[in-house]
């Protein structure tokens, strides 16, 4: 399968998890339901980093909701294809030639060279970031 098929399916799959998961009653607050397509809508807009929503976060979605809005747009914003190269790296298992091709192609990445290297860094940088982040929000919203 080609690259940017196996990218695209990628996002797809991740779009209508997402999607299933905000369908679930625990995913709402009491007394509110959400529709399959607002659902899809906010999954969709979620990993695709737009920030547009059709219902009111905040009013509609309960915290298992709002993490599971949080974890797609994290998911959107490193992109599906560093998120599972992290995974394989993180399990110690090499990756191949076709695996390093989908993460060339995902990153928009003109060379073979350095690309496992800086999927590492950015997945490293995030981390730091956004660790450093929380601690701030929480010393200054506690």
């Amino acid at each position: 399968m080609a690259p940017g098929r196996v990218i695209a399916l990628g996002f797809a799959a991740v779009i209508l998890t997402g999607a299933l998961l905000l369908l679930l009653p625990v995913s709402h607050n009491p007394g509110v339901s959400v529709s399959p397509i607002d659902a899809l809508f906010t999954s969709t807009s979620a990993v695709c980093v737009t920030g547009l929503i059709a219902v009111d976060t905040a009013d509609t979605f309960s915290v298992f909701g709002r993490t599971v809005v949080a974890l797609l747009i994290q998911i959107g914003g490193l992109g599906v294809t560093s998120i599972g190269v992290g995974f394989i790296i993180l399990s110690g298992k090499k990756i191949n030639m076709r695996g390093r091709t989908l993460v060339k192609e995902g990153l928009n990445y003109n060379s073979f060279r350095g690309v496992l290297g800086l999927v590492k860094s950015v997945l490293i940088m995030t981390l730091i970031f956004e660790t450093a982040g929380m601690l701030l929000s929480l010393i200054v919203f506690a």
